[in-house]
């Protein structure tokens, strides 16, 4: 059995970009994370020990996007990716999504967002 528990539209303020007004500004960043999970057991008996607490979830997430800053979102995304599947053995696939708002493309566009789909297999 394959369950999901989602975080959406997580917000943080932080400094990636490739543009040196981007790492020194910063800007409004939100990321959406799937996780694949079988929560079956937690469910029958209302344990989060048997689940993946979210709340640790969202702040191993957040730290990750705040300790470092990084020139493209796409390597932000997969550290997430990469570090969940590491901490949470219970996890099988993740699903993160990061939209950087307002990006510096020279004209109107709300957002720009990339994803990356991991599972425990692909960490090798």
């Amino acid at each position: 059995m394959l369950n999901i528990i989602r975080i959406k539209k997580a917000v943080f303020y932080a400094y990636h970009g490739v543009l040196s007004e981007e790492q020194s500004v910063g800007g409004k960043f939100e990321a959406d994370v799937d996780i694949y999970t079988n929560f079956k057991d937690a469910a029958i008996k209302d344990s989060l020990k048997q689940t993946i607490d979210y709340d640790k979830a969202y702040k191993f997430m957040y730290q990750l996007a705040l300790e470092q800053k990084y020139y493209l979102i796409e390597t932000l995304a997969t550290r997430i990716a990469d570090g969940l599947l590491n901490k949470f053995p219970h996890i099988e696939k993740v699903a993160i999504r990061i939209r950087k708002n307002n990006p510096p493309l020279g004209g109107l566009v709300d957002c720009v967002e990339v994803e990356v789909v991991k599972s425990r297999e692909d960490l090798g």
